[in-house]
Protein backbone atom coordinates (compact mmCIF):
# COMPACT_ATOMS: atom_id res chain seq x y z
CA UNK A 1 0.00 0.00 0.00
CA UNK A 2 1.52 3.38 -0.78
CA UNK A 3 0.85 5.70 1.70
CA UNK A 4 1.01 9.69 0.94
CA UNK A 5 0.81 13.48 1.73
CA UNK A 6 -2.03 14.58 0.37
CA UNK A 7 -1.90 18.54 1.39
CA UNK A 8 -0.57 20.41 3.91
CA UNK A 9 -1.88 23.40 5.87
CA UNK A 10 -0.02 26.54 7.21
CA UNK A 11 -1.43 29.09 10.29
CA UNK A 12 1.30 31.99 10.81
CA UNK A 13 -0.02 34.47 13.67
CA UNK A 14 0.04 38.05 12.36
CA UNK A 15 1.85 40.07 15.17
CA UNK A 16 5.59 39.61 14.50
CA UNK A 17 8.22 40.79 16.19
CA UNK A 18 12.01 41.90 14.65
CA UNK A 19 15.09 41.16 16.43
CA UNK A 20 16.16 44.86 16.96
CA UNK A 21 12.16 44.94 19.36
CA UNK A 22 13.52 41.85 20.84
CA UNK A 23 16.86 43.51 21.84
CA UNK A 24 15.69 46.46 22.74
CA UNK A 25 13.16 45.20 25.40
CA UNK A 26 15.97 42.29 26.70
CA UNK A 27 18.19 45.19 26.99
CA UNK A 28 16.17 47.60 29.45
CA UNK A 29 15.60 44.56 30.98
CA UNK A 30 19.71 44.13 31.44
CA UNK A 31 19.89 47.47 32.30
CA UNK A 32 17.37 47.79 35.41
CA UNK A 33 18.49 44.14 36.74
CA UNK A 34 22.09 45.56 36.87
CA UNK A 35 21.63 48.82 38.03
CA UNK A 36 19.17 47.13 40.61
CA UNK A 37 21.46 44.36 42.27
CA UNK A 38 24.59 46.82 41.78
CA UNK A 39 25.95 46.81 44.93
CA UNK A 40 26.05 42.75 44.68
CA UNK A 41 27.31 42.84 41.68
CA UNK A 42 30.53 45.29 42.47
CA UNK A 43 30.66 42.77 45.27
CA UNK A 44 30.93 40.09 43.11
CA UNK A 45 27.91 38.25 44.83
CA UNK A 46 25.77 38.25 41.37
CA UNK A 47 27.23 38.44 37.83
CA UNK A 48 26.38 41.01 35.99
CA UNK A 49 23.68 40.36 33.02
CA UNK A 50 25.14 40.78 29.57
CA UNK A 51 23.47 42.73 26.75
CA UNK A 52 22.11 41.16 23.33
CA UNK A 53 21.99 42.37 20.16
CA UNK A 54 21.11 42.10 16.57
CA UNK A 55 24.22 40.98 15.36
CA UNK A 56 25.09 38.39 17.83
CA UNK A 57 21.32 37.10 17.41
CA UNK A 58 21.93 36.79 13.66
CA UNK A 59 25.38 35.22 13.69
CA UNK A 60 23.77 32.82 16.09
CA UNK A 61 21.01 31.31 14.80
CA UNK A 62 20.04 33.33 11.30
CA UNK A 63 16.90 34.82 13.17
CA UNK A 64 16.00 37.80 11.56
CA UNK A 65 12.09 37.92 13.00
CA UNK A 66 9.52 35.48 14.20
CA UNK A 67 5.62 35.55 14.36
CA UNK A 68 4.01 35.34 17.35
CA UNK A 69 0.68 34.48 19.12
CA UNK A 70 1.08 38.06 21.51
CA UNK A 71 3.30 40.96 20.96
CA UNK A 72 3.06 42.64 24.16
CA UNK A 73 3.25 40.94 26.49
CA UNK A 74 6.74 39.55 25.30
CA UNK A 75 8.26 43.12 24.96
CA UNK A 76 6.98 44.63 27.95
CA UNK A 77 9.34 44.75 30.84
CA UNK A 78 7.68 44.41 33.08
CA UNK A 79 6.07 40.90 32.03
CA UNK A 80 8.46 39.31 29.52
CA UNK A 81 5.89 36.67 29.07
CA UNK A 82 2.95 36.72 26.15
CA UNK A 83 -0.12 37.88 27.44
CA UNK A 84 -2.92 34.43 26.97
CA UNK A 85 -6.10 35.21 29.20
CA UNK A 86 -7.30 31.53 30.41
CA UNK A 87 -10.00 30.63 28.72
CA UNK A 88 -13.29 29.02 29.76
CA UNK A 89 -13.38 25.02 29.48
CA UNK A 90 -17.08 25.64 27.36
CA UNK A 91 -14.66 27.97 24.89
CA UNK A 92 -12.54 26.59 21.85
CA UNK A 93 -8.58 26.69 23.43
CA UNK A 94 -6.49 28.86 21.71
CA UNK A 95 -4.45 25.57 20.67
CA UNK A 96 -7.10 24.08 19.18
CA UNK A 97 -8.17 27.46 17.25
CA UNK A 98 -4.77 27.59 15.62
CA UNK A 99 -4.38 23.52 14.59
CA UNK A 100 -8.04 24.05 13.05
CA UNK A 101 -6.71 27.32 10.89
CA UNK A 102 -3.89 24.98 9.78
CA UNK A 103 -6.02 21.85 9.34
CA UNK A 104 -8.86 23.70 7.42
CA UNK A 105 -6.44 24.94 5.04
CA UNK A 106 -4.93 21.47 4.59
CA UNK A 107 -8.30 19.75 3.73
CA UNK A 108 -9.64 22.42 1.98
CA UNK A 109 -6.54 21.50 -0.55
CA UNK A 110 -7.13 18.54 -0.44
CA UNK A 111 -11.07 18.50 -0.87
CA UNK A 112 -11.30 16.85 1.96
CA UNK A 113 -14.77 17.00 4.38
CA UNK A 114 -13.77 16.88 8.17
CA UNK A 115 -16.37 13.74 8.33
CA UNK A 116 -13.83 11.74 5.95
CA UNK A 117 -10.64 12.54 8.42
CA UNK A 118 -10.60 8.76 10.22
CA UNK A 119 -7.81 10.07 13.16
CA UNK A 120 -6.49 12.91 14.33
CA UNK A 121 -2.92 13.35 15.79
CA UNK A 122 -2.00 16.33 17.92
CA UNK A 123 2.11 16.49 18.24
CA UNK A 124 4.02 19.42 19.83
CA UNK A 125 7.00 20.58 21.98
CA UNK A 126 4.41 21.59 24.57
CA UNK A 127 0.77 20.62 24.97
CA UNK A 128 -1.94 22.96 26.55
CA UNK A 129 -3.29 20.10 29.28
CA UNK A 130 -3.04 16.53 30.07
CA UNK A 131 -6.60 15.86 29.49
CA UNK A 132 -8.89 16.08 27.01
CA UNK A 133 -6.50 15.61 24.58
CA UNK A 134 -6.09 18.59 22.02
CA UNK A 135 -6.78 16.14 19.55
CA UNK A 136 -9.74 15.27 20.54
CA UNK A 137 -11.13 18.87 21.25
CA UNK A 138 -10.04 19.33 17.83
CA UNK A 139 -11.92 16.22 16.28
CA UNK A 140 -14.85 17.30 18.27
CA UNK A 141 -14.75 21.17 16.60
CA UNK A 142 -14.14 20.04 12.92
CA UNK A 143 -16.51 17.75 13.31
CA UNK A 144 -14.23 14.87 12.20
CA UNK A 145 -14.99 10.75 12.87
CA UNK A 146 -12.87 8.28 14.15
CA UNK A 147 -10.39 9.08 16.82
CA UNK A 148 -7.94 11.48 18.27
CA UNK A 149 -4.80 11.35 20.07
CA UNK A 150 -1.69 13.56 21.24
CA UNK A 151 1.85 13.13 21.12
CA UNK A 152 5.05 15.13 21.98
CA UNK A 153 8.80 14.36 20.25
CA UNK A 154 9.68 18.39 21.11
CA UNK A 155 11.31 19.79 17.48
CA UNK A 156 10.35 16.28 16.21
CA UNK A 157 7.10 16.18 16.63
CA UNK A 158 6.02 16.29 13.08
CA UNK A 159 8.20 13.74 11.73
CA UNK A 160 7.16 11.09 14.53
CA UNK A 161 3.92 11.86 14.01
CA UNK A 162 3.82 11.08 10.38
CA UNK A 163 4.68 8.17 11.02
CA UNK A 164 2.60 7.36 13.11
CA UNK A 165 0.06 8.20 10.77
CA UNK A 166 1.55 5.95 8.04
CA UNK A 167 1.17 3.16 10.29
CA UNK A 168 -2.17 3.48 11.08
CA UNK A 169 -3.28 3.84 7.35
CA UNK A 170 -0.77 0.61 6.96
CA UNK A 171 -2.59 -0.90 9.65
CA UNK A 172 -6.03 -0.19 7.86
CA UNK A 173 -7.05 1.69 10.78
CA UNK A 174 -8.35 4.71 8.82
CA UNK A 175 -7.64 6.08 5.56
CA UNK A 176 -7.29 9.48 5.74
CA UNK A 177 -5.16 11.00 8.87
CA UNK A 178 -4.96 14.35 10.01
CA UNK A 179 -1.56 15.20 12.14
CA UNK A 180 -1.08 18.97 13.33
CA UNK A 181 1.43 20.92 14.88
CA UNK A 182 0.48 23.51 16.64
CA UNK A 183 3.66 25.26 17.99
CA UNK A 184 3.03 27.86 20.26
CA UNK A 185 6.48 27.96 21.78
CA UNK A 186 6.75 31.81 22.89
CA UNK A 187 4.82 30.06 25.78
CA UNK A 188 8.09 28.39 27.09
CA UNK A 189 10.40 30.98 26.35
CA UNK A 190 12.64 32.49 28.93
CA UNK A 191 12.87 35.83 27.33
CA UNK A 192 15.24 36.74 30.04
CA UNK A 193 17.73 34.58 29.39
CA UNK A 194 20.20 35.94 26.76
CA UNK A 195 21.00 32.55 25.89
CA UNK A 196 17.22 31.37 24.13
CA UNK A 197 15.54 34.92 24.19
CA UNK A 198 15.45 35.11 20.53
CA UNK A 199 14.86 31.39 19.44
CA UNK A 200 11.20 30.85 19.13
CA UNK A 201 8.24 31.74 17.43
CA UNK A 202 4.77 30.79 16.78
CA UNK A 203 2.70 28.76 14.49
CA UNK A 204 0.86 25.98 13.59
CA UNK A 205 0.79 23.36 10.37
CA UNK A 206 -1.32 20.60 9.42
CA UNK A 207 -0.47 17.71 7.12
CA UNK A 208 -2.99 15.43 5.76
CA UNK A 209 -1.41 11.79 5.23
CA UNK A 210 -3.85 9.09 3.30
CA UNK A 211 -3.81 6.24 0.93
CA UNK A 212 -3.26 6.85 -2.33
CA UNK A 213 -6.38 5.52 -3.81
CA UNK A 214 -8.16 8.65 -2.07
CA UNK A 215 -5.54 11.37 -2.39
CA UNK A 216 -6.04 13.85 -4.69
CA UNK A 217 -3.69 14.29 -7.99
CA UNK A 218 -0.14 15.98 -7.09
CA UNK A 219 0.06 14.33 -3.59
CA UNK A 220 3.28 13.24 -2.25
CA UNK A 221 4.44 9.31 -2.12
CA UNK A 222 6.19 8.23 1.25
CA UNK A 223 9.54 6.29 -0.07
CA UNK A 224 10.29 5.91 3.80
CA UNK A 225 10.54 6.82 7.05
CA UNK A 226 13.24 7.08 10.28
CA UNK A 227 13.33 7.84 13.77
CA UNK A 228 16.05 8.16 16.06
CA UNK A 229 16.16 8.95 20.02
CA UNK A 230 19.26 9.42 21.77
CA UNK A 231 18.75 10.68 25.11
CA UNK A 232 20.46 13.96 26.35
CA UNK A 233 19.97 17.09 28.98
CA UNK A 234 21.61 19.47 26.59
CA UNK A 235 17.98 21.00 25.64
CA UNK A 236 15.54 20.70 28.64
CA UNK A 237 12.51 21.98 29.99
CA UNK A 238 11.40 20.72 33.45
CA UNK A 239 7.57 21.77 33.32
CA UNK A 240 5.01 19.58 34.52
CA UNK A 241 2.25 18.87 37.37
CA UNK A 242 4.41 17.49 40.17
CA UNK A 243 6.50 21.12 39.86
CA UNK A 244 4.08 21.93 42.36
CA UNK A 245 4.59 19.60 44.78
CA UNK A 246 8.10 21.25 45.41
CA UNK A 247 7.41 24.88 45.47
CA UNK A 248 10.91 25.98 46.33
CA UNK A 249 11.87 25.06 42.73
CA UNK A 250 8.62 25.84 41.10
CA UNK A 251 9.28 29.33 39.16
CA UNK A 252 12.91 28.27 38.62
CA UNK A 253 14.25 29.00 35.06
CA UNK A 254 14.78 25.55 34.21
CA UNK A 255 10.68 25.23 34.07
CA UNK A 256 11.13 26.74 30.97
CA UNK A 257 13.53 25.96 27.86
CA UNK A 258 17.46 25.63 28.72
CA UNK A 259 19.89 24.51 26.61
CA UNK A 260 23.76 24.23 25.65
CA UNK A 261 23.95 25.39 22.49
CA UNK A 262 27.29 24.70 21.59
CA UNK A 263 27.07 20.91 23.06
CA UNK A 264 23.84 20.62 20.75
CA UNK A 265 25.34 22.05 17.79
CA UNK A 266 28.44 19.70 17.74
CA UNK A 267 26.50 16.80 18.81
CA UNK A 268 23.00 16.92 16.53
CA UNK A 269 25.05 17.35 13.60
CA UNK A 270 26.78 14.21 12.82
CA UNK A 271 24.08 12.19 14.25
CA UNK A 272 21.63 13.46 11.96
CA UNK A 273 23.73 14.01 8.77
CA UNK A 274 24.77 10.15 9.79
CA UNK A 275 20.95 8.71 9.80
CA UNK A 276 20.06 10.76 6.72
CA UNK A 277 22.89 8.86 4.97
CA UNK A 278 21.92 5.54 6.30
CA UNK A 279 18.23 5.98 5.49
CA UNK A 280 18.97 6.88 1.90
CA UNK A 281 21.55 3.71 1.45
CA UNK A 282 18.47 1.50 3.09
CA UNK A 283 16.06 3.30 -0.04
CA UNK A 284 18.83 3.23 -2.75
CA UNK A 285 18.56 6.91 -3.00
CA UNK A 286 22.16 9.40 -4.28
CA UNK A 287 22.27 12.85 -3.45
CA UNK A 288 21.70 13.62 -6.96
CA UNK A 289 18.60 12.30 -6.69
CA UNK A 290 17.05 14.94 -4.39
CA UNK A 291 15.58 18.10 -5.67
CA UNK A 292 15.38 19.69 -2.09
CA UNK A 293 15.76 19.36 1.42
CA UNK A 294 13.62 20.62 3.69
CA UNK A 295 15.08 20.63 7.34
CA UNK A 296 14.35 21.77 10.64
CA UNK A 297 14.41 25.18 10.91
CA UNK A 298 16.64 26.46 14.54
CA UNK A 299 19.73 27.01 13.42
CA UNK A 300 21.10 28.26 10.13
CA UNK A 301 24.33 27.06 10.94
CA UNK A 302 23.48 23.36 11.60
CA UNK A 303 21.11 23.38 8.21
CA UNK A 304 24.58 24.32 6.05
CA UNK A 305 26.56 21.83 8.00
CA UNK A 306 24.08 18.49 7.84
CA UNK A 307 22.99 19.62 4.08
CA UNK A 308 26.29 19.89 2.79
CA UNK A 309 27.10 16.34 4.64
CA UNK A 310 24.36 14.68 2.92
CA UNK A 311 24.26 16.78 -0.72
CA UNK A 312 27.93 16.30 -1.00
CA UNK A 313 28.39 20.15 -1.27
CA UNK A 314 27.32 23.72 -0.08
CA UNK A 315 23.78 23.92 -0.90
CA UNK A 316 21.88 26.59 -2.19
CA UNK A 317 18.68 28.35 -0.75
CA UNK A 318 16.73 26.32 -3.98
CA UNK A 319 18.09 23.22 -2.34
CA UNK A 320 17.69 23.58 1.30
CA UNK A 321 15.60 26.97 2.00
CA UNK A 322 15.24 28.41 5.09
CA UNK A 323 12.54 29.87 7.19
CA UNK A 324 14.02 30.65 10.33
CA UNK A 325 15.12 34.15 9.22
CA UNK A 326 11.63 34.82 9.16
CA UNK A 327 9.61 32.34 11.36
CA UNK A 328 12.27 32.01 14.11
CA UNK A 329 12.51 28.62 15.67
CA UNK A 330 9.00 26.73 15.42
CA UNK A 331 9.98 23.92 17.30
CA UNK A 332 8.04 20.67 15.81
CA UNK A 333 6.41 22.88 12.69
CA UNK A 334 9.77 24.50 10.98
CA UNK A 335 10.37 21.59 8.49
CA UNK A 336 6.58 21.33 7.41
CA UNK A 337 6.55 25.68 7.25
CA UNK A 338 9.72 24.68 4.55
CA UNK A 339 7.61 22.24 2.91
CA UNK A 340 4.50 24.21 2.47
CA UNK A 341 6.29 27.10 1.28
CA UNK A 342 9.07 25.69 -0.51
CA UNK A 343 7.72 22.59 -2.86
CA UNK A 344 4.81 23.94 -5.38
CA UNK A 345 7.69 24.05 -8.01
CA UNK A 346 8.08 20.37 -7.82
CA UNK A 347 7.31 18.25 -11.04
CA UNK A 348 6.10 14.40 -10.90
CA UNK A 349 8.82 12.40 -10.10
CA UNK A 350 10.94 14.88 -8.23
CA UNK A 351 12.13 13.70 -4.61
CA UNK A 352 12.85 15.59 -1.45
CA UNK A 353 13.32 15.41 2.18
CA UNK A 354 11.58 16.40 5.14
CA UNK A 355 13.99 16.29 8.32
CA UNK A 356 13.52 17.17 12.16
CA UNK A 357 16.06 17.14 14.76
CA UNK A 358 16.12 18.61 18.20
CA UNK A 359 15.65 17.76 22.04
CA UNK A 360 15.35 13.66 23.59
CA UNK A 361 17.77 13.96 21.45
CA UNK A 362 15.45 13.04 18.11
CA UNK A 363 15.57 13.01 14.60
CA UNK A 364 13.30 11.69 11.68
CA UNK A 365 13.76 11.70 8.12
CA UNK A 366 10.60 11.10 5.53
CA UNK A 367 11.89 11.34 1.70
CA UNK A 368 8.71 11.48 -0.66
CA UNK A 369 8.09 11.82 -4.17
CA UNK A 370 5.85 13.93 -5.88
CA UNK A 371 2.89 11.67 -7.57
CA UNK A 372 1.40 12.42 -11.10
Amino acid sequence: MTVVISATGLYTPPESISNAELVASFNAYVARYNAEHAEDIAAGVLPALMPSSVGFIEKASGIKHRHVINKTGMLDVDRMVPDIPERPNEQLSLMAEVSIAAAKQAMARAGRDPSEIDAVICSCSSLPRPYPALAIEVQHALGAGGFGYDMNVACSSATFAIQNAVDIVRAGHGKSVLVINPELCTGHLNLRDRETHFIFGDAAVAVLVESSDIAPPGSWAILGSKLQTRYSNNIRNNFGFLNRCDPQWRDMPDKLITQQGRKVFKEVVPMVSEMILQHMAELDLKPTDLKRLWLHQANSNMNRLIAERVLGHEASQDEAPTVLDTYGNTSGAGSIIAFHLHSSDFKAGDKGLICSFGAGYSAGSIFVQKAV
